[in-house]
């Protein structure tokens, strides 16, 4: 019997959700890495091997772009961040298949935004106003849906 076929997925057909958010469409979401850190250690009985240990695992900024809809959510959260608020939410970024179904599930826990880009204005241009939205958060989930 022959092992069961895996095919990559599109990376066009995904959702993402934030805790206490309508959210709509987004057009990209970049940063879904992390790297750990390396410790290298020396013992005194064997003082011509380096170990290699693991250390701190550092979550990369997460930037989530769409076209700006004048949807004031995104918006209204880093503005409470700026303000003092302590305001850190889930954030799910779901893997649709071709039947539009959850396939595969990231998990930002405890994300706040650190930066937000506004639109560029032009009257000679023709393109959808773009707002960017950066976030760092505490892990990174991955998970099967």
């Amino acid at each position: 019997m022959p092992a069961a076929r895996h095919d990559p997925h599109p990376k066009f057909q995904f959702t993402v959700e934030i805790d206490g958010m309508v959210s709509s469409s987004f057009k990209s979401v970049s940063g879904l890495d992390f790297e750990i850190e390396v410790i290298e250690y020396r013992d005194g009985n064997e003082p011509t091997t380096v170990r290699k240990l693991p250390g701190l695992t550092k979550f990369d900024v997460v930037s989530l772009t769409r076209g700006f809809t004048g949807n004031r959510d995104l918006w209204d959260w880093i503005r409470s961040i700026s303000q003092g608020s302590l305001d850190r939410r889930n954030v799910g970024i779901v893997l649709l298949d071709a039947t539009m179904q959850p396939v595969l599930r990231w998990t930002l826990r405890n994300a706040m935004p650190t930066k937000y880009v506004g639109p560029t204005l032009d009257a000679s241009d023709n393109e959808v106003m773009i707002e960017t939205l950066v976030l760092v958060h505490e892990g990174l989930d991955l998970v099967t849906a």
